[in-house]
């Protein structure tokens, strides 16, 4: 049992190991008046140790209480040796003893900070800390980076100078004066956690970078020996790569595993680049030549396909085992395969030609081939010939090939539901919507004279888009930007002068998807008879493939949506491209339109097919399709065309 003293309180000093170092004055007073109500008693003994000189002695616990003794002692109430009851302790005690004392009453959180220190310095495990302190590791861990923050800037802190979060901010450093360069050079209205650990971390490579991701992310880059950062206060953020030279050489290393593949193909040169190369889609390409199957591979893929259509009908009918839907996706893999083998590059191709093994804008691995580099680039003779060959050989024309025809209105109609896809898929995509948006003020900041290439119409323009639809209550992607809209609108603030305030208070997510709600309102795909926005509308298919957009989703082909409104031959076409042959022979075989168009409504059902104008267009994809301005909707065909 631990012996009770009797110390003046002139002898009592302030002990260096006491964690709490920082006092409200106002509280100070406040306990004085206590201890002078309560005839100058302390309710608790003071915890002291020997001091450094003979006869003194060190307050480890109850510095608040000296402190209170000594303002009545300077204001005469009570002697300057004033007798105080002490329990003494030995010194290796004193940190915990201290701690333990505080944490009863709020210590303000620098000196918690960095009393969890000390004790780790005493050689106390983080576990120990924890378990001693009814806390979590995760806590104790926080608090430890806290305290490796500069003490310049945890004056700051202890002086209500910086908030908490702001202190927070600078562990993702350990660099004391970078932190202080950081912090004297942002300005005070700036000085968010974000733009903190911006500038902390401009030199570092995030998590979340495509570069990491395709090397399989920190623990591929950790196994080869590379060092993170990681920053506790981001629970979003996994950490930071250090060594970028150790990043690029893993990334280029599985991106040359990738390219010994493609070199083995014949091609005259293979280039890895960890992004899309600049000036790649002007370049002159090579495309892939169809080629006939054997016999041997063609009867193959007759009965693969005939075994898929005959376990697709079953499983449609509801008459499959549970076997059918594995059995389907083993025939959908031999068709592919096979399917294959009907392209290949030719001869010259391969001789002028090149490939880029690259990253795509998700970190995915993305082979690019037949690609022509300017110096390779010729033009033979025969090219030259093909050229001067007049169209009429013979003085015989040609005979029509058939082509696929809508109308405006209908490529209003159809380029309309897929603006409402777009719009809801941004929505929901707050990454490409910052990219969209950014592109799109570039455009304007950069390149005055070509804004109009993207598809957003930021100014900010929201085109509506019922009226340039048929039958909007169908459209799937308008109902839900509408459901979405209406989500937002009960959590938004009802002033408009209050807006402002209230999203400074938002936290960064939802700030983002705030921006991409907004964003999203801007899409504008919509082809009209006349515009100017050719090059903004064909944007759009570039942003549709950054979304991963698939339109057969959002838009379903039927004959109210679409057959009911195009001519006989593009109803045709289309199933034709949808079912193959047979289907269309079906379709030509009816007597009327409005027979052909429920036939072709049947065939195509559940098939996923859509109309051109509605696709999210492929890289270089030029769309086939003409424009018919004397075909407009079904009220403007004449009976001849049933």
């Amino acid at each position: 049992m631990t012996e009770t003293i009797t110390i003046p309180l002139n002898k009592l000093d302030v002990d260096p190991k006491n964690v709490r170092k920082t006092y409200s004055a106002e509280g100070i007073k406040e306990l004085a008046a206590t201890i002078r109500a309560d005839g100058y008693r302390l309710l608790q003994n003071l915890i002291v140790r020997k001091g450094d000189k003979k006869g003194r002695y060190f307050v480890t616990a109850g510095g608040r209480r000296r402190a209170a003794l000594l303002l009545l002692a300077e204001a005469g109430e009570i002697a300057k040796d004033f007798p105080v009851e002490c329990k003494q302790r030995e010194a290796e005690d004193a940190t915990a003893i201290s701690l333990t004392e505080n944490l009863h009453e709020a210590m303000h959180p620098a000196d918690q900070f960095e009393a969890f220190n000390a004790l780790v310095k005493e050689g106390k495990a983080i576990t120990d800390v924890a378990a001693r302190f009814g806390t979590t590791e995760a806590i104790v861990r926080k608090r430890l980076a806290l305290a490796r923050v500069s003490p310049v800037l945890l004056q700051l802190f202890r002086d209500d100078d910086m908030s908490f979060a702001q202190l927070s901010a600078f562990t993702v450093s350990d660099d004391h004066q970078r932190q202080i360069e950081v912090w004297s050079a942002l300005p005070s209205w700036n000085r968010d956690t974000f733009s903190i650990r911006r500038a902390l971390t401009e030199e570092l490579v995030a998590a979340t970078d495509k570069r990491v991701q395709f090397i399989g992310g920190l623990a591929a880059y950790e196994a080869a020996g590379g060092a993170v950062t990681r920053d506790l206060f981001d629970e979003r953020n996994a950490g930071y790569v250090t060594d970028t030279v150790l990043l690029e050489k893993l990334v280029a290393e599985k991106l040359e595993v990738a390219a010994g593949t493609v070199r083995a193909e014949g091609w005259k040169w293979v280039e890895c680049r960890a992004s899309m190369p600049e000036g790649l889609h002007s370049m002159e390409r090579h495309y892939p030549e169809d080629v006939s199957l054997s016999e041997k591979d063609q009867a193959v893929l007759d009965a693969a396909q005939a075994e898929y259509d005959e376990l697709a009908e079953l499983i449609e009918s509801g008459a499959a085992d549970d076997e059918a839907e594995t059995k389907l996706a083993e025939v959908e893999k031999r068709i592919d395969a096979l399917t294959a083998r009907t392209e290949a590059y030719g001869p010259e191709a391969l001789a002028n030609g090149g490939a880029f093994v690259m990253l795509d804008y998700y970190g995915r691995l993305s082979i690019e081939r037949g690609f022509v580099k300017p110096d390779d680039a010729e033009v033979t003779d025969e090219d030259e010939a093909d050229e001067s060959l007049p169209s009429i050989a013979g003085g015989e024309a040609k005979p029509a090939i058939p082509t696929v025809t809508h109308s405006a209105a209908l490529t209003e109609d159809l380029t309309a539901h897929k603006t409402a896809a777009l719009r809801i898929e941004l929505a929901n995509n707050a990454d490409v919507a910052l990219v969209a948006v950014v592109h799109a003020m570039l455009l304007q900041v950069a390149y005055p004279y070509i804004s109009e290439q993207s598809a957003l119409q930021l100014s900010i323009t929201h085109e509506r888009l019922k009226p340039s639809m048929k039958n909007a209550e169908s459209c799937k992607g308008l109902a839900a930007f509408d459901d979405l809209s209406e989500n937002y609108g009960h959590h938004l603030p009802g002033n408009p002068a209050d807006l402002f305030d209230w999203l400074l208070g938002q936290p960064q997510d939802t700030l983002l998807s705030l921006l991409a709600f907004g964003a999203a309102h801007a899409v504008n795909a919509v082809e009209k008879k006349f515009t100017d926005r050719k090059k903004g509308i064909e944007q759009a298919n570039q942003l549709g493939r950054a979304l991963n957009v698939d339109m057969s989703e959002w838009f379903e082909t039927t004959g109210d949506s679409y057959f009911k409104h195009v001519n006989r031959t593009t109803i045709e076409l289309a199933v034709a491209e949808a079912k193959g042959r047979e289907a269309e022979l079906s379709v030509k075989a009816a007597a009327k339109k409005t027979e052909a168009v429920m036939i072709a409504e049947r065939l195509v059902a559940g098939s996923g097919w859509i109309p051109a104008p509605v696709r999210i267009a492929a890289v270089d994809d030029a769309r086939p399709v003409e424009h018919e301005t004397d075909i407009e909707d079904n009220e403007r065909f004449p009976e001849a065309a049933e």
